[in-house]
């Protein structure tokens, strides 16, 4: 068993290599996410070799009893970091957010907590024979452990909810699968295949995030354009409707302002386009200046226009240079995508065309 158990650490430690260099040579990654993944899985390959040598010097001669309390300590002390590392990757921005640097306190407090308990034996205990045993209180390593994941699957769900990601219930299979294993772990201590599936899951959750990255506009964080293709294709036999939205004399931001603040305009707009409409549909950038939605249910169109409006009018008061915005719609009802997307590019181009009518026809006092 110690031979088997020692090829799957052998494994599991050439997998994790392999994904430090493949994080390493990202293009898609940005420093912050490389530095969290890359974390994570320095971290379950460093557990991972302590668990060899907690049984490799447990029930040896007692010299070798501080290595053996070391080892479980760091092992016990530092399976939740692996969370923490993981949750940091989510959010794509570079400022940590209130909620994570409360988890990190937390985990210093469980780490603080769990060196005091040494002498008593509280979590683990090595007796003076240098022969490890489980503390009376080791489920409050437990429950770290499972908050740690817990907070990882929240935070996982809310960060796919807020960048529109299709697969973010696959959270669940994979935490339940994680959930499961480690219950099996604590009723069969002998098993030893904790952290091949840690392993096994770093990975496939390194795979989801890519996929959802992949699926956003680096600028706006709404959806790019390859994920609208392939949305139209599925709502265009499913039916729902396609709203299309320019916006009005962009170039004079840029020409009067700068293009950095042109970025930040169209980054409040499609803030502005999430909030509106990314609960009843998806949202895209799919050009320079040019944004749409696919709208799943048809009734909510105007309900989610008047909020859009809204939205701009509140974030003009902190842009106060944030153009007007023009937009057409027509149904998603089984022709070509590419006829209904003139459609609506007509209706819009008509509705820039009243509103520039209207605006000439104000003559100032």
């Amino acid at each position: 068993m110690t031979g088997y158990f020692h090829v799957l650490t052998a494994i599991d430690i050439f997998v994790l290599s392999f994904m430090c260099i493949l994080t390493k040579l990202s293009e898609s990654l940005n420093k912050k996410q490389k530095r969290g993944f890359f974390l994570a899985f320095v971290l379950i390959a460093g557990i991972s070799v302590l668990e060899v040598v907690t049984l490799a010097v447990n029930d040896t001669p007692s010299e070798l009893r501080w290595l053996n309390i070391v080892s479980n300590y760091l092992g016990f002390g530092l399976s939740p970091a692996v969370s923490l590392c993981l949750v940091y990757v989510l959010d794509k921005q570079t400022a940590l957010r209130r909620g994570f640097k409360a988890a990190v306190c937390c985990e210093i407090a469980y780490l603080i907590f769990l060196a005091l308990s040494i002498p008593y034996g509280l979590i683990f205990s090595v007796s003076a024979d240098n022969v490890y045993a489980r503390g009376r209180y080791f489920y409050i390593y437990v429950i770290v452990y499972f908050a740690a994941i817990l907070y990882l699957s929240a935070s996982t769900i809310i960060t796919g909810r807020e960048f529109q990601n299709r697969s973010r219930a696959l959270i669940y299979p994979l935490m339940l699968f994680l959930t499961a294993e480690t219950v099996i772990q604590i009723a069969l201590p002998d098993l030893h295949v904790t952290w091949l599936c840690v392993t096994l899951l770093s990975v496939l959750y390194f795979t989801y995030c890519s996929e959802m990255w992949n699926q956003l506009d680096a600028l706006t964080g709404l959806l790019n354009q390859n994920s609208y293709l392939n949305r139209t294709a599925e709502m265009s036999r499913s039916g729902g409707l396609l709203i299309v939205f320019d916006v009005d004399n962009f170039k004079q931001v840029n020409d009067c302002y700068g293009h950095l603040q042109g970025d930040a305009c169209l980054a409040a707009i499609a803030a502005c386009l999430k909030k509106a409409y990314a609960r009843c549909g998806y949202c895209y950038r799919i050009g320079g200046d040019e944004f749409c939605v696919l709208l799943k249910n048809t009734a909510k169109e105007a309900a989610c226009a008047e909020e859009f409006l809204r939205q701009l009018e509140k974030k003009r008061r902190e842009l106060t240079f944030l153009p007007t915005v023009s937009c057409g719609s027509a149904p998603l009802s089984g022709e070509d995508v590419v006829a209904v997307k003139d459609q609506a590019d007509r209706a819009m181009y008509h509705h820039k065309k009243a509103r520039k009518e209207q605006a000439a026809a104000i003559v100032p006092e």
